[in-house]
C-alpha cells in the first residue's frame, strides 16, 4: 500500500470521527497529531473536502499552531523555552549548547532521527529557568551538566 493511502485510512477514521461535530477541524487535527504524531501534507485536502473547507484553510491552521508539524518527529521531541525570563537566566547559552551537541538547530530533526528541537514560548516555569520540555516532561535550571545529561539521552 502506497504511503499516502495509508496515510488517507489512518486519518479518514478520525476525520468521520468528529466532522459532524461544531467546531470540528481542531479536534480532527489533534487527533491525527495524536495518532501519527504530525499533520501530513498529504492529509490536508482530505480534510478539506469532509469539511468543505478550502485547503488554504486547512493549511492555515496547521501552519499557525507551532504544534502541529508537518513532518514526522524525531524518536524524542526537544522543547526549549526562549521566552525572556529563561534568557535572562542564561538560556542562551544553554541553547548554543545544546544545538552544537545535538548536531541541530530550531525546528529541525537531526539526521539520525533521534531528536526534534523545538522553540517554546514559556513552559510555566519562570522561576525555574532555564528550562525545556523532554517528551512531554518538564526539566527546569538546565545548567552544562544537565544540558549533556540530555543530549547523551536523546542519543542513546
Amino acid at each position: 500500500m502506497p504511503a499516502n493511502t495509508e496515510i488517507i485510512a489512518s486519518v479518514t477514521p478520525i476525520i468521520e470521527r468528529w466532522k459532524d461535530e461544531e467546531g470540528p477541524l481542531l479536534p480532527i487535527l489533534n487527533g491525527i497529531l495524536r495518532e501519527l504524531g504530525y499533520v501530513p501534507r498529504e492529509a490536508i485536502p482530505v480534510i478539506a473536502d469532509a469539511l468543505n473547507l478550502t485547503r488554504a484553510d486547512v493549511y492555515g491552521v496547521v501552519s499557525f499552531y507551532h504544534d502541529y508539524r508537518q513532518e514526522p518527529p524525531g524518536r524524542h521531541v526537544l522543547k526549549l523555552c526562549r521566552a525572556e525570563a529563561c534568557q535572562a537566566l542564561g538560556g542562551e547559552a544553554v541553547a548554543e549548547k545544546l544545538q552544537k551537541l545535538l548536531g541541530v538547530r530550531f525546528g529541525e530533526t537531526s539526521i539520525d532521527g533521534s531528536v526534534t528541537l523545538e522553540p517554546v514560548y514559556c513552559l510555566g516555569l519562570c522561576a525555574c529557568g532555564p528550562s525545556a520540555m523532554l517528551d512531554g516532561e518538564v526539566i527546569g535550571r538546565l545548567d552544562d551538566d544537565k544540558v549533556a545529561e540530555i543530549a547523551a539521552e536523546v542519543r542513546s
